[in-house]
Parts: structure tokens; sequence; C-alpha cells
């Protein structure tokens, strides 16, 4: 049995027609739409935490489509031309070299686990130890202050004197109330006062800080209940990386020669 040249090559044509669509996802007028579109754009939505399924990949697929579509109309319009679309292909083509840049500088200078347990050490260091729940009375004067002491000595509620004298407003109305904190969460004057005071005791003196004067007292001590390094790791690494790109900048900066 004999075959003609030309249903030869009509069969390789349709032989190699479902590797041609394999390659390309749609042929727009004549011109090929590579499938490496779609599979790109498929990444960038997998990275923002999207899930990809059927649905999100039709919507991909037209997505690649008519910006083909698009593309085609535009330069057939002459857009590429025109200085409107150079100077944004200019500034499109810096930011994806920078950021390019900068993903490079991370990918070369990683934070070490020891420099990440270093961190959390400072941190465990400045909020471990005692934690104290307190309340306190802000006023102006120190006259004041020494009146509402004598007046919780002769048995008024602190609660209510801070309630109605305190010129905190935001503890003040929570009859003087600053919930849990480390003593450096305070100013110096507050801090050292309150660390002499046991449990359920109250200053017997006004103390002064910037602010005005302060009755203060301690309804509770504990020991601070920190996070483990291992639950803040990811936070000080995003940290310490910021960190370390932000300096990366500013060399770049420092070291260029402007004119």
């Amino acid at each position: 049995m004999k075959f003609s040249l030309s249903a030869l090559t009509a069969a390789a044509l349709i032989a190699a027609a479902p590797l041609a669509m394999a390659q390309n996802v749609a042929i727009v007028n004549g011109k090929a739409v590579p499938s490496s579109r779609v599979t790109a754009l498929e990444q960038q939505i997998a990275a923002s935490g999207r899930p990809i399924d059927e649905a999100t990949r039709a919507q991909i697929k037209e997505e690649v489509i008519l910006r083909e579509v698009f593309m085609q109309e535009a330069q057939k319009r002459g857009i590429a031309a025109t200085p409107e679309y150079k100077e944004q292909m200019e500034l499109a083509r810096q930011t994806i070299m920078i950021r390019a840049l900068f993903a490079d500088y991370q990918k070369k200078n990683p934070v070490s686990d020891a420099d990440l347990q270093a961190e959390y050490d400072k941190f465990a260091a400045a909020n471990g130890g005692k934690e104290y729940r307190a309340r306190h009375i802000l006023v102006e004067k120190e006259d004041e202050a020494k009146a509402i002491i004598a007046a919780i000595k002769g048995g008024a509620k602190f609660e209510d004197q801070a309630k109605a004298k305190s010129k905190d407003p935001g503890s003040g109305a929570n009859g003087g109330d600053l919930d849990w904190a480390n003593a450096a969460s305070y100013v110096t004057e507050f801090s050292e006062a309150m660390i002499k005071l046991e449990k359920g005791q109250m200053t017997q003196e006004p103390v002064k800080s910037q602010f005005g004067y302060h009755i203060i007292r301690v309804d509770d001590v504990r020991q601070a209940k920190l996070p483990t390094f291992e639950e803040l790791k990811p936070q000080i690494a995003q940290q310490m990386q910021q960190q370390k790109l932000g300096d990366f900048q500013r060399s770049l900066r420092e070291k260029a020669k402007i004119q």
C-alpha cells in the first residue's frame, strides 16, 4: 500500500498537534501563547498563599489569553513607541531589578540560628523577671496626693478614689488598674517605688514623676510568662532580615558618589 507525501505530512502534523498544544495554552490570531505564562502566574498566586484549584487554573488561562489579545492590539496601535510607555517600562525594569537585588542579598546573607537565639536572649532579659499588677492614682499636687493617701488609710476605697480624682483617664476609669507589666514599662521613679512594695501594699508617701504625683498599690506579683524561642523565632527572623536589608540599603547609599 502506498502513501502520498501529502498524506504523510498530514499525519505528522496531526501527531505533533497534541505536543504543540501541551507547550502552548492557546493560539491567538495565529500567535502561540506558551503554557509557561500560565505556570508563572500560578507560581505568583501560590506564593501569596492562595490555593490553586481547577477553577483558578481556568481563570488564569483566560487571563493569559486576554493579555495576549490586548498586547496584540497595543502593538498594532504602536503603543510601544510612545514616550509614556517607555517611561513606564523603565520604571518597571528598575522595580524588578531592585527586587531581584534584595532577594539575592537576603539569600546570600541569611540570619543564623545563633543570631536569632542571641536576639531572643536580649528580649528575654529585658522582659523576664517579675511582673506586677499595679494600680495608681495620678494627681498634680503633692498635698492632694497626701490627702488621698490619708483618705484611703481612713477607709476610702483605692478604686473609688482613682475613678474620682486620678488625672490618668485610661487607668482612672478602671479604678487605677494598670494591668500586668514589668517594672521597666514605667518611668524610673514609679518603678523604683513599685518594686519595693509587697502584694497588697500601697505607697505611704506620694511618688513624684514627670507626670505628677502617684499613689501606687501592688495587687499581685508573678514571674513573667514569655513566649518560647520557637514561638517567636519566625517574628524575630523577619525583623532581623529587614534590619540587615535596611543596613545593606543604607551602605549602598553612603558609598554611592552622588553629585
